[in-house]
């Protein structure tokens, strides 16, 4: 039966959102300010899951009833989360009911203000809360100590939609009409990197369906603009392709302007709206490479680095938008803990964490807190704020606790291989069988497969804009077949590749984007083949 599930993942299995806490209180709140004809306002973290998750809310409840608007903070004038700034905005407009998504779970004073002039906040939110709640109307999040929900790994997107599909039974409307907004799930989904389970895997199976089949206009567009059209969309084209560039508004100018396309019905003022957004996503790289190069010139600085388990840098010229991005690549290119923090002139630093498999990050900055102004996240991303007097402590404390917890196995990258083939058994057949499991994501990672004694064709060559990946046409020593090959990033193996000398690769098995039809290995890794 699980196994059936698993591979057959049906509409019917997700789990009643009345399980969930609170649920009920939420619709009938939402229930009765439809009816009072009361003002409702959808607010949203700035990222892709809140951007989403304000999208799918909007949506549905917009085609029911008109007095409701969106709001995504913005990342600069009103930081992360919900501000008295933009609770003050909310009372000037008579909002009198806030479906908070995605952030909201740590906002207790703000929420403590709303409540004193009118505002009942619904809060659905998937971070771990304070032992303390906040005093919301009502609260959905599946991280709740005293929450009996089955499933706990819903991103904020998809607490939204378990708000709406409550609704819906609850109001007489057809799950049919929620149908549409599966595909924000599936791109939240893997855009946050949320577990591709239970639950998740349900809504990524059908989300990425509805997205191949019948795109939303706004997501059309996106998908035109990063040459996806006609292609079949996976989880890896949401995570690289999509999802940074609808992040890429809330990094670089506002997160509205995403909410903005995604509504969007014309298809003409769609795409011209996506080339907007694909501009700030060109910004975003340049921005990117700039702050990564000179936070590697920080890192190589610091004294005793072989030493240390753990990675904090900070700057006042950094980008607060782009500081996500550049910890998550000095995770990988360090294999260590890491957090990137940027200066602003009231001398606050305000940045973002990122961890290595297996390590909790969330715990080791939580042991931190009394130095900190605010923090929140989960085990592998955590956002945070502190006072730039703290940071020398801060960064001290940090290392003593990273030092004392993690294990040696994960200090650095290791990858799994799942067997071991030679060029004869990479075929169509086992191809269509790994696509069975699809969708791939975390807790359900794409099966890692290895070679060995494998050989360069002769037709290998170095390519990308920076001459950065290799493409290469590959034979093994056990097989007449040839084998199409990209290695990303993995230039520098090159050399050693075109010696004609024997190496071994680990790899996935893809399809040549290019070449419908067509076998491509996704090379992980290449190391030289042991003399024999």
């Amino acid at each position: 039966r699980e196994a059936k599930k698993f591979f057959r993942p049906q509409l019917t299995d997700l789990i009643d959102p009345f399980e969930m806490k609170d649920m009920g209180k939420a619709v009938d709140r939402l229930n009765e300010a439809i009816g009072m004809k009361e003002k409702i306002l959808v607010y949203g973290d700035y990222d892709v899951d809140g951007c989403t998750a304000v999208t799918l809310v909007y949506k549905f409840l917009h085609e029911f009833y008109s007095n409701v608007s969106y709001y995504i903070p913005d990342r600069y004038d009103d930081g992360y989360g919900i501000s008295f700034k933009a609770i003050d905005r909310a009372i000037s407009l008579g909002v009198k009911v806030i479906v908070i998504l995605d952030c909201g779970i740590k906002a207790n004073e703000e929420i403590e203000y709303a409540n004193k002039h009118g505002i009942d906040f619904i809060v659905c939110d998937h971070h771990v809360p304070d032992d303390e709640l906040p005093p919301a109307y009502a609260i959905l999040d599946p991280k709740r100590k005293d929450e009996t929900y089955p499933y706990k790994d819903l991103c904020g997107c998809g607490i939204g939609f378990k708000l709406m599909q409550a609704f819906a039974q609850n109001n007489g409307i057809e799950f049919g009409r929620l149908m549409p907004l599966l595909e924000l799930c599936a791109v939240s989904i893997a855009a946050d990197m949320v577990p591709i389970l239970g639950e998740n895997r349900i809504l990524a199976y059908h989300g990425l369906r509805q997205l191949n089949a019948n795109p939303s206009v706004g997501l059309q567009a996106i998908i035109q603009t990063c040459g996806l059209s006609g292609k079949e969309i996976g989880i890896n084209d949401v995570m690289f392709r999509i999802g940074p560039r609808i992040n890429a508004s809330g990094r670089i100018q506002n997160g509205g302007e995403t909410i903005e396309l995604l509504i969007e019905r014309n298809l003409d003022e769609a795409l011209t709206k996506a080339n907007k957004i694909n501009n700030y996503n060109e910004a975003r790289k340049d921005i990117d490479k700039q702050m990564t190069e000179e936070a590697n010139a920080i890192v190589d600085k610091i004294t005793n680095l072989d030493n240390r388990r753990s990675i904090v840098v900070y700057s006042k010229e950094w980008h607060k938008g782009v500081i996500g991005i550049v910890a998550s690549r000095l995770t990988e290119l360090y294999y260590r803990p890491t957090i990137v923090l940027a200066l602003d002139d009231e001398g606050f630093l305000t940045g973002s964490a990122r961890s290595v498999a297996g390590f909790d990050i969330y715990s080791g900055i939580e042991s931190c807190k009394d130095l900190l102004c605010n923090f929140g996240g989960h085990t592998y991303a955590v956002g945070l704020t502190l006072k730039e007097e703290n940071i020398k402590e801060f960064i001290r404390r940090f290392e003593e606790y990273v030092e004392s917890h993690i294990e040696e196995e994960q200090t650095e990258a290791t990858l799994t291989i799942d067997a071991e083939l030679n060029f004869s058994e990479v075929t169509n057949d086992l191809q269509n069988d790994l696509k069975k499991l699809r969708p791939f994501g975390p807790e359900n990672p794409e099966p890692l497969f290895c070679t060995k004694n494998v050989f360069d064709y002769g037709t290998s060559k170095v390519v990308g804009r920076g001459q950065e990946h290799i493409k290469l046409e590959l034979v093994d020593n056990k097989s007449n077949n040839i084998l199409n090959g990209i290695a990303f990033g993995q230039s520098s193996h090159a050399r050693f590749i075109k010696t004609k000398r024997a190496f071994n690769i680990c790899y996935t098995i893809a399809e040549n984007t290019y070449k419908h039809g067509e076998i491509q290995l996704q090379i992980e890794d290449i190391q030289p083949a042991n003399p024999e």
